[in-house]
């Protein structure tokens, strides 16, 4: 933190003498801060830059408690809890913005200021932060006269970096001048200095010449009808320096040294205003900018001209109406309006999403902040640090892993695990902005197929899996084949269906052969669970596309989820012993008193019942009808470790799925476990994707359900 300068003992009180229109919210923190050490000279210096930029009483006060959180945590964390939630937002958010000063400081860090930048409006909840932070940094940049050396360089760094930019991609003028000035002042003496002279060695006859200009200007536009405000404009040293080294100019032949602005009354006045001001003045071709037309990225109003105006000087003129004059001296703070109560200004909500995108680096190199704006919305990308503060961004939900294949294809290829902020987590893990995160390789390593599927979670960026799949696409042809076979065949298993018919599944991949659709599961382009929904798609019969006539056949009565052929208004029950799923080959038996018990189709109880009493075996099948749960048993087994059967239900229950009964036993001599539990499930997709979680597990060998063989 920037160590504060000497205070001045009752300065808040008399800005609140001098302010009597601040209201209790501004007061009470006034009254906290009045009797704690802060730097109240800083304190009035930010209330009164807040007040120029119309920001809110919530906002005025929240810097105040900030600076009181910094001063005196204790006296803070006392009231802390009385505050609105609002106040309290606004202070997180500035306590949040310390990480950003704290990585700037650190080696390297002023080499990722467009990273920190983006990171700062990442982790700031309300962009009324924004504004405090810029007017904190002026008061301190005006104050840093009294600081050492070594920290009046560190604060110019930090404004340079980060706020300067900030300030103007905002379009905050007012703020944004003076802060490059004297960021550019702390940070090239000599040179600001030398700038400074030139404009100070003439200084009288410029000031002479723009009165001059202004009166002639004056009249003509009186004599046109054109009501105006002129007034000269103020050149400021870092544009000037930035304007000689971007085009190569020396400062004699730089033409804007000396400008005038007009404001008017509307849009029509300002292209009227230019036409008297071209017509009392030559221009010069070339430096003429129509930014009311077509403004610039940031929503920068104004018309630029230069024009050789009296005794042969060249003459920048600005015109712009009140309207944009204030919209470009002030930005989005300009448009800032605390409405108790008040509906919701469109136009300025829209106006804060763009502030929220300020995101991409810009292509001409100047490491200023985007001109042009995402798609995406800030809340949808997450800012992470590498351990030496380098900033990366990825979408919301990215994992350790995604993160490791964002930083290069090589370190995810390696990753085998990671640590975030210092403690070790697993490859699912989903970081948070400003985490710190450090990618644990191997020096030799490649990538598991089981990252590519989305039941484990292991990776949700469309970039890090293609990273994956162009891996196990340069293996051998036949290896990719093995591979699907075995995924495929372990999947059947699981789900207790060895005599699937698999014909058609090729076909709605857009896959050929059953061979491609093997390399595409092994590749992770197609998912275990497709494959499931699919045979059980499969397995319910098409509809018919009319009803058949009432003669034509025997009827068929739904029941459930099934359909009965042959049997009238007859009740079915799932069998116990197999526990059918929709898309399961099943058969009806005929019970006594129980109405049609409805088996697999493989099931051995019934083939029992079948060879006793085969006239009472029914054809059944799966009907057409909504979606409802089905009753499953599911076996584990592995190697007994502490807490596996909490993870294990854990798992299940994240998956949303009851559990109606469970039981587990332990091989002391082997140290095997064994779980069963008897579910309710939707159907096999569901089933699958909880299989795959389990299997997934530490210590867990296998899992499937029970009667897979």
């Amino acid at each position: 933190m920037i160590p504060a300068a000497t205070p001045a003992p009752g300065g808040l009180t008399r800005w609140r003498v001098a302010h009597p229109d601040a209201g209790p919210v501004i007061g009470a923190a006034i009254d906290a801060c009045a009797v704690a050490p802060v730097d109240q000279t800083e304190c009035t210096d930010v209330l009164d830059l807040l007040v120029m930029l119309d920001c809110d009483a919530v906002t005025q006060s929240a810097a105040l408690w900030f600076a009181l959180a910094q001063a005196a945590p204790e006296v803070y964390e006392a009231k802390q809890a009385a505050l609105p939630a609002d106040v309290r937002l606004l202070v997180d958010g500035q306590q949040a913005a310390e990480k950003v000063w704290t990585l700037h400081a650190q080696p390297g860090g002023a080499a990722s200021s467009e990273g920190l930048r983006r990171l700062l409006l990442a982790i700031i909840r309300d962009v009324r932060v924004v504004y405090v932070l810029l007017a904190r940094q002026l008061a301190r940049m005006r104050a840093a006269m009294a600081l050492d050396d070594a920290m009046r360089v560190r604060l110019a760094r930090l404004t340079r970096d980060i706020h300067a930019p900030l300030a103007n991609r905002l379009g905050i003028w007012q703020l944004k001048w003076e802060l490059e000035d004297l960021a550019f002042r702390y940070l090239e003496p000599d040179t600001y200095r030398r700038i400074a002279s030139l404009l100070d060695e003439r200084r009288e006859d410029r000031e002479q010449f723009i009165r001059e200009s202004l009166a002639e200007l004056r009249r003509s536009l009186e004599a046109a009808g054109i009501r105006a405000d002129l007034a000269g404009r103020p050149k400021h040293i870092y544009s000037i320096w930035k304007k000689m080294q971007r085009k190569s100019l020396a400062f004699s032949d730089l033409y804007d040294i000396r400008a005038v602005r007009i404001l008017v009354d509307s849009v029509a006045d300002c292209y009227a205003a230019l036409g008297v001001v071209h017509a009392l003045w030559p221009y010069l071709p070339g430096e003429f900018d129509d930014y009311v037309a077509r403004p610039k990225a940031n929503g920068y109003r104004s018309l630029h001209t230069a024009v050789i105006g009296p005794h042969g000087k060249t003459l920048e003129v600005q015109i712009r109406t009140h309207e944009m004059h204030r919209a470009n001296e002030l930005g989005v703070a300009a448009h800032w309006r605390y409405k108790e109560g008040g509906g919701a200004d469109a136009e300025f909500e829209a106006k804060i999403a763009w502030m929220r995108k300020l995101l991409e680096p810009r292509a001409d190199g100047e490491g200023e902040l985007a001109a042009g704006l995402q798609t995406e919305l800030v809340e949808d990308r997450v800012y992470l640090l590498t351990p030496k503060g380098e900033v990366f961004d990825l979408p919301h939900g990215a994992t350790v892993l995604d993160f490791a294949y964002h930083v290069h294809t090589e370190v995810g290829h390696r990753c085998r695990g990671a640590k975030v902020n210092g403690r070790i987590v697993p490859l699912t893990y989903q970081p948070r902005s400003g985490d710190r995160v450090e990618i644990l390789t191997t020096k030799v390593g490649e990538p598991s197929r089981d990252w590519l599927s989305p039941h484990h979670g292991y990776l949700n960026t469309a970039r890090a899996r293609e990273k994956v799949r162009a891996w196990f696409r340069r293996i051998a042809h036949d290896a990719n084949l093995a591979a699907g076979r075995a995924m495929l065949e372990r999947e059947l298993k699981r789900l207790a269906l060895p005599n699937a018919d698999l014909a058609a599944l090729p076909a709605h991949f857009h896959l050929r052969t059953h061979d491609e659709l093997l390399i595409a599961l092994a590749l992770g382009e197609v998912a275990p669970g497709q494959i499931a929904r699919l045979l059980q798609e499969a397995a319910q019969p098409p509809e018919p596309a009319s009803p058949p006539p009432a003669a034509s056949k025997v009827p068929t009565i739904d029941q459930g989820a099934l359909t009965i052929e042959g049997i009238g208004n007859l009740l079915t029950v799932l069998a116990r012993c197999c526990q059918p799923l929709p898309g399961d080959p099943v058969r009806g038996f005929v019970t006594r008193g129980r109405g049609v018990s409805v088996h697999r189709a493989d099931c051995p109880a019934l083939a029992r019942l079948a060879r006793r009493d085969p006239d009472r075996v029914i054809e059944v099948s799966w009907g057409r009808v909504p979606a409802q749960a089905y009753q499953v048993d599911i076996e584990l087994h592995g190697y007994d470790r502490k807490g596996l059967q909490k993870d294990v239900t854990a798992v299940i229950s994240n998956a949303n799925i009851p559990i109606i009964a469970s039981s587990s036993r332990m091989f002391v001599r082997t140290g095997e476990v064994e779980m069963r539990f008897t579910l309710r499930v939707r159907d096999y997709e569901q089933l699958s994707h909880l299989l795959a979680k389990l299997v997934a597990l530490s210590n867990v060998v296998d899992a499937r359900r029970v009667g897979a063989r």
